[in-house]
């Protein structure tokens, strides 16, 4: 987001910097050189505010390096590479302590946010103490805009942390030290602020602030509502009533506000996506692959599909340094020095045969190669191992217009939401009778459409998978595959399981289904995997796709066989070993290593991240972690 290298300027700005430094026992507010009636009451300067609000993302220790590169694995489909047990390995396998280094921090993702928070706070009360919204249209957009991004901040911060404190106005010095609230508290305040940011926010490309996807839209603020209803009506671990910020364990319930039920929130939810499906103009990709080219490319013009990008300077971000496919030694496409890079994430290995064959998703979602120094010096794509997935949605070598330069930051604004999470999310409220009457029809409908596109070409197949399903309990299991096949890698997943109340159920039977894949793949797949260069320098694959069983190669020129370090002919997924003595057989370590890795806790008793110790020391003893930390 390149406005936001501008000037941050104005007593909103000043003032919310003051915020980390509160929560540190610091009671002096930063004084600003304008007064907060000049600031917003002019159009300028309160724009500027506004763009402080996103400023935190690009912090080191907040989206850029701490919250995005961890949050929302291991899930059913997603896993953390690197199986050594560590302190890094422990965020992604529910083992994190308020002392993790990695997130114990007094600049970390939760501080940051907060610090978001009190600047969209004081961005709301300003604009609507002197910026006259009522007769004012860009003012009005303005504070829609700071109402949205509120919410938006407060979203990351109930996925990672469960409950927090309801900060919802601009802290007093009363209000300096407070304890954690009833997240429903915050839930219906967000739901409200964006009910209320409808009336003032436009369709992309119908503003003057919706012409790229770093700054919320109309179809974002209803996206964004309709998350919201989903997780609030939905299950996560809440501590008993009555005992939030105690050190109460909870439990994986539903709320009891009535204001926050399905038969509530569904209809009105729906509601809001049927607007932007009917009138944002939006629309799916008609390629899936161009989809992510275009996203690697650093398009974030609005009006297609991508509806919000995670905004951030050019010069900023880590997405496709932690997550793109792995690249190791200097690679053709950058100046930069001689490093390895991506991959620290990737999809559960047997994702891959979820997939029909015809899906276009399949071979692009999910790698089994990486990119190595070859004889010549140039970059060549190598068999990665049986152990090794990464997500080909993300890819430093298609970073064309905004090319890779090395170092820790690619520039990369990771996508918050596309418009195919709309037809889903309508497509799952549609099937639901809470909301009103159930619409199978119109859910199939919106379910056919993201299915049609990932079978291009093959769209029949698609429609007869679609029109196939029968009763709501149908529909929504192929909701819930189609959720994992389309956003993988996207880390929808985690949020996904919590409100479905699936998250230690599905990641048992993903951990139970790889562990068989293991045990039986050599009579699954043939001894040989083959593979050739294609013009482009990409590879293709043969002996696994299909679940082939024969060691002839394809069909075609410049295949080559896979060979181990002897350059012998060698079985390419083999997990397991049988002694030649006693006959009994046996797992490699790394396979074992691999199953291992899912989780150490129970992941339904560690949904959330703890609140880390730096803050909770520095709150005077007014801040408590729930959850048995």
């Amino acid at each position: 987001m390149k406005v936001i290298n501008k000037i941050l300027i104005g007593v909103g700005m000043l003032a919310a910097s003051a915020l980390t430094s509160c929560e540190d026992g610091l009671t002096t507010p930063t004084q600003s050189s304008f007064d907060e009636s000049v600031v917003f009451s002019n159009y300028t300067l309160a724009e500027y505010n506004v763009f402080g609000i996103y400023e935190v993302f690009g912090h080191t220790n907040c989206h850029r390096g701490r919250y995005l590169p961890w949050y929302g694995f291991n899930t059913d489909i997603e896993l953390y590479n690197n199986t050594t047990a560590d302190e890094k390995s422990s965020i992604a396998r529910y083992s994190m302590t308020v002392t993790n280094g990695q997130l114990n921090l007094s600049n970390g993702p939760y501080n940051e946010l907060m610090t978001g928070i009190e600047r969209a706070n004081l961005a709301i009360r300003g604009i609507r103490q002197y910026g006259n919204p009522a007769g004012n249209s860009d003012m009005a957009a303005l504070l829609g805009e700071a109402l949205c991004a509120r919410a938006l901040l407060y979203t990351e911060l109930l996925k990672a942390y469960g409950e927090v404190p309801a900060r919802l106005e601009p802290i007093a010095p009363e209000t300096i030290y407070i304890n954690k609230s009833d997240k429903d508290v915050i839930y219906k305040q967000l739901l409200a602020d964006l009910e209320e940011a409808f009336g003032y926010m436009s369709w992309p490309l119908k503003g003057s602030t919706t012409s790229t996807t770093d700054r919320p839209s109309l179809a974002f603020a209803k996206g964004l509502y309709a998350r919201l209803a989903l997780m609030a009506s939905g299950y996560s671990l809440r501590p008993e009533p009555g005992l939030v910020g105690t050190g109460n364990a909870g439990t994986v319930r539903l709320s009891e506000d009535p204001e926050l039920q399905k038969e509530v929130l569904y209809p009105k939810a729906l509601a809001a996506l049927k607007d932007v499906i009917d009138n944002s103009g939006l629309s799916l990709y008609d390629s899936y692959e161009q989809l992510w080219r275009d996203f690697n490319n650093m398009d974030i013009a609005a009006g297609k599909e991508v509806i919000f990008v995670i905004p951030s300077s050019d010069s900023r971000g880590r997405w496709n340094y932690t997550f793109a496919i792995r690249t190791e030694g200097n690679p053709d496409w950058t100046s930069g020095p001689t490093s390895s890079r991506g991959g620290t994430a990737g999809p559960v290995p047997t994702l891959y045969w979820k997939y029909g064959k015809e899906d276009v998703r399949r071979d692009l979602s999910c790698v089994n190669w990486k990119w190595v120094l070859g004889p010549n010096g140039r970059n060549i794509p190598e068999l990665a191992g049986p152990d090794d997935w990464y997500f080909g949605k993300f890819r430093l070598e298609w970073q064309l217009d905004a090319p890779y330069t090395g170092g820790n930051d690619d520039g990369i604004k990771p996508v918050y939401m596309r418009y195919s999470d709309i037809l889903l999310m309508a497509a799952e409220i549609a099937n639901d009778p809470a909301c009103g009457a159930r619409d199978e029809a119109y859910a199939k409908e919106c379910l056919l459409q993201v299915r049609k596109r990932a079978y291009k070409g093959n769209e029949g197949i698609a429609a007869s998978y679609v029109n196939g399903l029968s009763g709501q309990e149908a529909v929504f299991n192929a909701i819930v595959d189609e959720r994992a096949l389309e956003f993988v890698g996207e880390m929808l997943r985690k949020q996904d399981l919590i409100r479905w109340n699936k998250l230690k159920e599905k990641m048992d039977e993903s951990k139970a289904e790889l562990e068989a894949w293991m045990d039986n793949a050599g009579t699954e797949f043939g001894p040989a995997v083959w593979y050739r260069y294609a013009a482009d320098g990409s590879i293709e694959t043969y002996g696994y796709n299909e679940k082939s069983t024969t060691d002839s190669a394809p069909a075609g020129e410049g295949w080559e066989c896979y060979t181990n370090s002897k350059g012998e002919v060698a079985t390419y997924f083999k997990f397991t070993s049988e002694d030649e003595t006693t006959g009994s057989v046996s797992r490699s370590e790394s396979a074992q290593k691999k199953l291992d890795s899912f989780y150490d806790n129970d992941p339904d008793t560690r949904q959330w991240w703890p609140i880390p110790e730096a803050t909770l020391v520095n709150s005077q003893g007014t801040l408590f972690n729930d959850y048995g930390f």
